[in-house]
């Protein structure tokens, strides 16, 4: 039953950083982990990275150096901070959640994120 509403902005500049916050209703459910995900043409869906319940936060590799995914205590949001942005970037952006059987249940509604001057 839970819910995610993502917002941030749509149009972001080359080299400035990607903010992204995902409203969570109907939860935190303990044993669950909350992921970014993308999707573009040219790299199909890449994970970007997530957070458990646990606090334990994974990302991708070729992301890592870039990326910062933090949640509230409470578990009514979390964040998505990805730093030096190109056009290359450019992607359908989710906030995504689910249990550790099914990292994927829940899916936010996507928004398109363009990196231009």
């Amino acid at each position: 039953q839970v819910q995610l509403q993502e917002s941030g902005p749509g149009l972001v500049k080359p080299s400035q950083t990607l903010a992204r916050t995902c409203t969570v209703s109907n939860g935190p459910t303990v044993d669950y982990r909350w992921s970014w995900i993308r999707q573009s043409l040219g790299k199909g869906l890449e994970w970007n990275g997530g957070i458990s319940s646990f606090v334990a936060i994974d990302y991708s590799p070729s992301l890592k150096n870039r990326t910062s995914i933090s949640r509230d205590k409470s578990g009514n949001y979390f964040t998505l901070l990805l730093t030096s942005m190109s056009p290359e970037a450019t992607a359908l952006y989710y906030c995504t959640s689910g249990p550790y059987d099914r990292y994927y249940s829940s899916w936010g509604q996507g928004t398109q994120v363009t990196v231009s001057s």
